[in-house]
């Protein structure tokens, strides 16, 4: 069995520069660098024939190449916080048009439809349990500014977690690249 998602990743150079973000908030678990990523669709367990079908369907999306940016900060979990995450948006609305074929090509290919709206974003940290919120509020109230440089987005890949000791390990399976 394999645990898929489709996911665009951001360049090294942003990569480092975001994880100069981490740190200040105790009982944060920050994500490695190498870990980044913007999800597109999460997919969950199948089988190797259900992902050669989905494979099948993510190569038939053609999508010209965009700008992104991360920007601003926030957090899951409402009052009892979760995870801290940075915002993606991209010119013209090129990201949720991405998701949604990623969306379309799921349910082609038999999976069930995405339970959760689209919210793009970069995971920061998983936030242990207990974590204060007002801490929480004034971590994201820090980067509420915060502005990443413009990157284009030439590929989107289809990714499998490996979940072990400590972090999961996130393989590129397959890389479709942008037009």
């Amino acid at each position: 069995m394999l645990r898929l998602f489709a996911a665009l990743v951001p360049p090294d150079w942003l990569c480092d520069e975001i994880a100069q973000l981490q740190s200040g908030l105790d009982g944060a678990k920050w994500r490695k660098p190498e870990n980044f990523h913007v999800t597109l669709r999460f997919f969950g367990e199948m089988d190797e024939r259900r992902a050669e079908d989905l494979d099948t369907e993510l190569t038939q999306i053609t999508r010209p190449r965009f700008d992104l940016r991360l920007k601003g900060a926030g957090h899951f979990g409402g009052a009892e916080p979760t995870s801290l995450w940075l915002g993606a948006e991209s010119t013209g609305n090129e990201l949720q048009i991405l998701a949604e074929k990623c969306e379309r090509a799921a349910r082609r290919s038999g999976l069930p439809p995405e339970k959760q709206r689209f919210r793009p974003h970069l995971t920061l940290a998983y936030l242990r349990p207990g974590i204060e919120l007002p801490e929480v509020m004034a971590f994201t109230r820090g980067l509420s500014l915060f502005e990443s440089p413009v990157f284009t987005v030439e590929s989107f890949g289809l990714f499998s977690s490996w979940t072990g000791k400590g972090q999961s390990q996130y393989v590129l399976e397959r890389e479709y690249l942008l037009v």
